[in-house]
């Protein structure tokens, strides 16, 4: 492979102009296709084979007055003090008059009817939308926080909550911030403002062709208007990544004395080989997101394993042709002497130090790191999972506010109440018999009435459980339900039960996919390392970091420590979509910086140095890029604790978390002293198996055995002046 990749560069770096002109052309026809072919994305979560979808889709088709899968808002009225309700009942039904006045409102119940507390002080009003939460628009919203404030102008406090008033996540803010500190890293990692401009332009171009692909692909397909968010953010990082690595190997190999051409050549034949390894390990993560079986999980992976393809290609082609136009730039105001120093080839580096120090003692190093990440794992053992609600919402929201009058008023399980849809014949009686069933079962507070439709096939129960929504006991509650022998078909739907099956589906696929993962990714390995023992370390401590970062998410999200420095509202169950997300977009990075790290390591091994020296080696030559690829990555996600969205948060803080363990403690520390301990036995393969894996010579021991080339005139000469 490093022969291919050493032409490829070279081609790229000698026909630079029709290379960037094809790049250019490419990017033109695909911003064409978005702005002409792209269709209308969907904004509907469902969850093929749960049963709380598959009575959402029952009510649907026979029960559509219900509005059943439709927006909806709990608007809560409290009495001042003093007074009840029933004394201030006109200045009520104002609000709910100006409310069904809404052009998208299917529905507003009366809280005088059932949903009026004893003390006659806190009721609720349920408000359905004829269309799902993400088609409102901000007028919907607006109309609705119009009649709130009619109630508070007469004295009541009102508050609502519901999905009806969640807005769309604005894009952009994070990604902005990690751009910023990028370029930051960048130019001080490099000291020049071309080769620090190089990684941010490809990363550009390359989430921009993503993206557009996946504009075109709604034209085609029924896709998810989430489906581009994982490819701009990933797309965005390893592109960035991988530029990073083949223009730092490109300045080491000018600074040994190399053409440009040369080390056009060399460094996308060696850099370029590990990125290519690096990449797939990411596609394989991203790709087998299908295997949680949720469309719009499957529809990102995929978009984002499309983005981590093209930053691949960019880095291999596009970005070879731009060192050519860069010229002598790349290493900015550097020169000589100065170029080797920069390149870490003179004097002890901070990354050499640190090898050095880990190499000493390795068993103490690696006890040290174990022990360590083990400690920070303890809280994981207590993860429950769950979707974090209104009760998660900042305390000033109206949201949470709404919550607790609502818990005050009545009870913690009127916050979640859950929907039972009886299927059969004569759903009257069904209904009957259920309802008496249903109130023996402990933890329910009340059974609703039930609702009939037209047909007398389908009828509706609201159960109240006597427990919030994220405990246990309404979990119980759910599954006794559905368990129920009541000689009629009984299913139990609503925001409470849905969040239940997603987080009992995201729980039961976390094994599966992790085995698909680890088992698709450690041949992928074996292959890059022709190693069987280098390939099992990495995925055992990619396992480490998961584990530890799963505690820290559990400490902080679930049981409230430093809650308040984040500004963490309210601790509950963790967002379930957090450990899938957390094993597929850390398990692609930690194996970036792996790759990055033991392929120098392997390098020096395969030209013949001694095994510690070799790891010290490879350690001073990558420490950096990893270095500032992982401070670029923490920062972004970092900016995502800033908000004020409960999951964002969590997820921001998982993601900057692992980033932080893996590159630092795992891959910068237990790796070399790993390493150290393993020695040459690092590097040994079954002999039968060395003769079938095919040789990929990442390391570009094979180079050697190419001609150097020597750069014509009109090549010596780039944008930047001449390198020599």
């Amino acid at each position: 492979m490093a022969t291919y990749l050493y032409r490829l560069g070279k081609l790229s770096f000698r026909r630079r102009k029709t290379v960037l002109a094809l790049w250019l052309a490419l990017v033109a026809a695909l911003g064409i296709g978005a702005f002409t072919l792209a269709g209308s994305t969907s904004d509907s979560f469902s969850i093929p084979g749960t049963e709380a979808q598959q009575a959402q889709d029952l009510l649907a088709e026979r029960f559509p007055q219900a509005g059943a899968g439709g927006a909806q808002a709990r608007v809560v009225f409290a009495a001042p003090a003093g007074s009840t309700l029933t004394a201030r009942r006109d200045a009520v039904e104002d609000v709910l008059g100006e409310i069904k006045s809404g052009g998208r409102v299917a529905a507003v119940s009366d809280p005088f009817q059932g949903t009026i507390n004893q003390d006659k002080t806190v009721a609720y009003a349920t408000v359905s939308y004829k269309v799902e939460a993400q088609d409102l628009t901000a007028a919907d919203r607006a109309a609705l926080t119009r009649a709130l404030d009619t109630g508070r102008a007469a004295g009541l406090t009102v508050e609502a909550g519901g999905d009806a008033l969640q807005e769309p996540g604005e894009q952009g803010a994070g990604e902005a911030i990690g751009f910023v500190v990028a370029a930051l890293v960048l130019l001080v990692t490099f000291g020049s403002l071309v080769a620090a401009g190089l990684p941010l332009l490809t990363a550009i171009l390359g989430v921009g062709v993503a993206v557009a692909g996946v504009q075109i692909a709604t034209g085609f397909l029924d896709l998810s208007s989430t489906t581009p968010t994982l490819a701009l953010m990933l797309g965005l990082a390893v592109a960035i990544d991988y530029a990073l690595f083949i223009v730092s190997r490109y300045r080491h190999e000018i600074a040994q004395g190399r053409t440009g051409i040369e080390a056009a050549g060399r460094a996308v034949g060696t850099a370029g080989s590990a990125v290519t390894f690096a990449g797939l390990t990411v596609v394989i993560a991203l790709a087998a997101l299908a295997v949680v079986n949720i469309p719009f999980l499957t529809q990102m992976g995929l978009a984002a394993a499309g983005a981590v393809v093209v930053a691949v290609l960019i880095a291999l082609t596009l970005l070879p042709a731009l060192l050519g136009f860069a010229g002598s730039r790349v290493f900015g105001r550097t020169t000589g002497r100065r170029r080797r120093d920069a390149e870490g080839d003179a004097g002890p580096t901070a990354g050499r130090r640190w090898a050095q120090v880990v190499t000493r003692r390795p068993v103490l190093t690696l006890a040290a790191s174990v022990l360590g990440l083990l400690v920070v794992a303890i809280p994981a053992l207590d993860l429950r999972l769950g979707l974090p609600g209104d009760g998660t919402a900042a305390a000033d929201t109206t949201e949470r506010k709404a919550y607790d009058l609502l818990s005050d008023g009545f009870g913690p399980g009127f916050n979640g109440p859950l929907i039972v849809v009886v299927d059969g014949a004569d759903a009257k009686a069904g209904a009957g018999r259920a309802t008496t069933a249903i109130k023996a079962l402990p933890d329910v507070a009340v059974v609703s009435p039930a609702l009939v439709n037209p047909a007398g096939d389908t009828a509706i129960l609201q159960v109240i459980p006597a427990s919030a929504p994220d405990d246990e006991k309404t979990t119980d509650l759910v599954h006794a339900i559905r368990d129920l022998d009541v000689d009629t078909s009984l299913s139990v739907t609503g925001t409470t039960a849905v969040n239940i099956d997603v987080s009992a589906r995201m729980g039961a696929a976390l094994g599966p996919y992790l085995a698909v993962i680890v088992v698709l990714a450690f041949l992928l390995l074996t292959v890059l390392f022709r190693s069987v023992l280098v390939p099992l370390k990495a995925i055992g401590g990619f396992l480490l970091s998961v584990i530890a970062t799963s505690g820290a998410v559990v400490a902080v999200f679930q049981w409230g420590w430093g809650a308040d420095l984040l500004g963490v509202a309210q601790t509950g169950p963790i967002a379930s979509l957090i450990p899938v997300l957390l094993i597929g977009i850390v398990f692609g990075l930690a194996m970036d910086y792996e790759v990055f790290l033991v392929t120098r390591m392997r390098e020096e091994h395969v030209h013949g140095a001694a095994p510690t020296p070799a790891v010290v080696n490879g350690f001073s030559h990558g420490a950096r890029v990893v270095t500032a690829a992982a401070i670029i990555m923490i920062s972004v996600f970092s900016g995502f604790i800033l908000g004020d969205d409960a999951i964002i948060k969590s997820i921001g803080f998982a993601l900057a978390a692992a980033i932080l363990l893996d590159a630092f403690v795992v891959r910068m520390t237990l790796v070399p002293a790993v390493m150290t301990l393993l020695g040459r036995r690092a590097w040994w393969l079954p002999r039968w198996l060395d003769r079938i894996l095919p040789d990929v010579d990442v390391e570009g021991d094979k180079l050697r055995a190419e001609p150097e080339t020597p750069e014509p005139r009109p090549e010596l000469v780039g944008a930047g002046g001449r390198i020599d």
